[in-house]
């Protein structure tokens, strides 16, 4: 099994990264601030205006290690990496596959749906008796049309069939997601997805995290072997990294959206960590980033049984162990690829 190795997030503007023998150096106004071992590192990841030095890009493209550079909001920027070491006979069996994705796809909107349910069944089990009549009625419909689309996914054929099960799910998902946040603060409220920009605080973490999880599938594929590009479900596009997506949408509810509900609704995040910006936008605070970074990297320690492999991995090791698996598959292996199921 992989080994999870650590990612470095750098958020504070104006700091700098260096090489020292083979440590990662961060310094802040000539002051150091932190020094890892090289050997302990599978990413770096910087938000906004960071310095890094030519000599930490060399060394991390030598050992391994990817840097991703992001805007202060996360968007991204850019990705340097050294060679890909890529299966030439394991990519071809990947880009044949995604001719015919029927198979691939269903399996991952499988996994979606059963995990999204599950969030909401969760909720239900712990808070259902302190909601109201409204939300109980509302959540207890979701989750009773969403197990009829489950069933529904094992006689649909077509990609079209398969990506409108998909977007159904989501929209009764989403429909009913402000009811699972417990906030007191009503300007913490979800009233649907907004993305370019974000428009409220919880289209903002949602937004965040997401980009998280994205860098972390795409690393997952490529140390695979895999062609991050080449996706199943989401279509093909210049520049998007569609397998890395279709990796994270079975994964998206439990280690984002849950994520983000436990943030809030233990008051660890209130309405003065994010800030308004022009045309709308609304953004985390550099505190709070820093908050929300912390609670990710913990929330990939925590360990969690997979229905698969029927062995206990950290969370953070799913995209990785969902990736190989993905690749037995095509290879001939695995009958099916077996989709990741939270409980």
């Amino acid at each position: 099994m992989k080994k999870l190795l650590n990612t470095v997030y750098v958020t504070t503007e104006g700091a700098a990264l260096r090489k020292d023998g083979d440590n990662l150096v961060a310094e802040v106004e000539g002051a150091e601030r932190a020094r890892v071992p090289l050997h302990m590192l599978g990413a770096v990841v910087v938000f906004g205006p960071v310095l890094v030095s030519p000599a930490l890009i060399g060394a991390c493209a030598a050992a391994g290690i990817t840097l991703v550079l992001l805007e202060r909001n996360g968007r991204f920027q850019a990705r340097i990496e050294g060679p890909v070491a890529g299966n030439v006979l394991l990519r071809r069996a990947q880009y044949a596959a995604s001719e015919r994705p029927d198979d691939i796809v269903r399996s991952m909107v499988m996994g979606k749906i059963a995990n999204q349910r599950s969030v909401l069944l969760r909720h239900l089990r712990d808070h259902g008796a302190d909601a109201d009549e409204t939300a109980r009625a509302a959540l207890d419909q979701a989750t009773a049309r969403m197990a009829r689309l489950l069933q529904k996914l094992e006689v649909l054929s077509g990609l079209d069939s398969l990506r409108g099960a998909e977007g159904e799910a989501a929209q009764l998902y989403f429909g009913v997601f402000n009811h699972l946040i417990r906030s007191p603060d009503p300007e913490i409220c979800f009233k649907g997805r907004s993305r370019r920009p974000p428009l409220d605080p919880v289209n903002a973490l949602l937004s965040f995290l997401y980009t998280l999880l994205t860098h972390d599938c795409r690393s997952a594929a490529e140390s695979c072997g895999l062609d991050p590009a080449v996706g199943f479900l989401h279509r093909d596009r210049p520049g998007r990294p569609s397998l890395a997506l279709d990796l994270m949408e079975e994964l998206r509810p439990v280690l984002a959206d849950r994520l983000a509900l436990s943030l809030f609704n233990r008051r660890q995040l209130r309405a003065k960590d994010f800030e308004p910006r022009e045309g709308g936008a609304v953004l985390l605070t550099d505190d709070a980033r820093k908050l929300v970074l912390t609670a990710w990297q913990e929330r990939k320690r925590e360990e969690r049984q997979h229905p698969f492999l029927d062995e206990k991995a950290p969370l953070g090791l799913v995209p990785y162990l969902q990736a190989q698996l993905l690749s037995r598959h095509l290879r001939g292996d695995l009958e099916a690829y077996p989709p990741w199921f939270w409980k």
